[in-house]
């Protein structure tokens, strides 16, 4: 399953880099791009993975997703 998170406050690939690494870190994350001129970042998850687990993971680095979509 893909989802797409729209992403509040990265300023630099270094914020990009972060977002990354952190979702990457969630259990069941296979891939994961994030784009800082869109401020998206796009995850393709199994399944049994929540919106909530991606949240925090985004949350814990610093940042604040405003919006998850199936893509």
């Amino acid at each position: 399953m893909k989802k797409k998170l729209n992403i509040e406050g990265m300023h630099c690939a270094s914020c990009a880099s972060n977002v990354e690494r952190s979702l990457k870190n969630v259990k069941g994350v296979k891939s994961v791009s994030v784009g800082i001129m869109t401020k998206k970042g796009f995850v393709e998850v199994e399944d049994n993975v929540k919106d909530e687990d991606l949240i925090n993971a985004v949350k814990k680095v610093g940042y604040k997703v405003t919006g998850i979509e199936n893509a």
